[in-house]
């Protein structure tokens, strides 16, 4: 077994529930490494909401919230004003942080809090049964779209970009040492950052998705997309004047005469 695999795993809640292919523990592994190599294990806690990538940080020996449906970034906001010396990495979804979640994903954004967010985008619901989420391509054939897709899909890092987050990227399970070093990027950038990363899901979403059932297939697809650029890969942004959130907070609370 993996030395940091099994240092960081609790081997007594194995087998996880991902299924043969999944992305999650390619994410899951990323993100081991990055923690690991910032040392931060002892001053970390990971937080995450509904649905099968919710549950990558469930298998890991840290302090982890498994909280309810959507509201991951409202128990890591809370829990990064209560503990503001935490570092805080978020673990979610497409169909958590963009439906469900969705409101409290821009207001997180706005604030420009000191969050690391991780959205595993699997283009479906995969937890549930493989219907519809915010983000499946147009014209997809979904459990709950069996005429084809309709909606145009949300694109998280634009809508990251737009209300104010400070470090935006996008990778794909196909690019996992770029992932990783994204992912220690964003725990060490001051204020909101925001990693997307492409995930297959060869049972939900297969054929109708992809194209392909096959997850090496899906691997070697999401490369020819980013090559072909049918698909944005990389880091949008990283430098910003905006000032961190709890900063303005303790700024205003020391104006008033506060100490802190």
């Amino acid at each position: 077994m993996n030395r940091l695999y099994k240092s960081y795993i609790r081997t007594d809640a194995l087998p996880s529930l991902f299924c043969p292919g999944c992305g999650n523990g390619i994410i899951q592994m990323a993100a081991i490494r990055a923690i690991d190599g910032l040392g931060i294990r002892e001053n970390l806690a990971c937080v995450s909401g509904i649905g099968c990538s919710s549950w990558i940080p469930c298998y890991l020996n840290l302090d982890v919230m498994h909280t309810i449906h959507g509201r991951a970034l409202a128990f890591a906001t809370g829990l990064k004003m209560a503990q503001p010396d935490k570092k805080v990495m978020v673990f979610t979804g497409d169909g958590d942080c963009l439906a469900i979640g969705g409101n409290h994903f821009l207001h997180a954004c706005a604030r420009n809090i000191d969050l690391t967010v991780i959205m595993v985008n699997n283009y479906i619901y995969g937890m549930t049964g493989g219907q519809k989420s915010p983000a499946t391509p147009m014209d997809a054939v979904t459990k709950t779209s069996p005429y084809g897709a309709m909606d145009y899909p949300i694109d998280g890092c634009q809508l990251a970009l737009t209300m104010g987050a400070t470090y935006v990227a996008r990778w794909s399970t196909a690019h996992p040492v770029q992932l990783e070093k994204s992912i220690r990027e964003g725990v060490e950038h001051k204020g909101f950052s925001y990693i997307e990363v492409l995930s297959q899901c060869p049972v939900q979403g297969g054929k109708n998705l992809y194209g392909e059932k096959e997850p090496a297939a899906i691997l070697k697809k999401y490369r020819e997309m980013a090559k072909e650029g049918q698909v944005q890969l990389g880091v949008f942004t990283k430098d910003s004047p905006r000032t961190e959130y709890l900063e303005r907070v303790n700024q205003r609370l020391a104006a008033q005469g506060w100490e802190v």
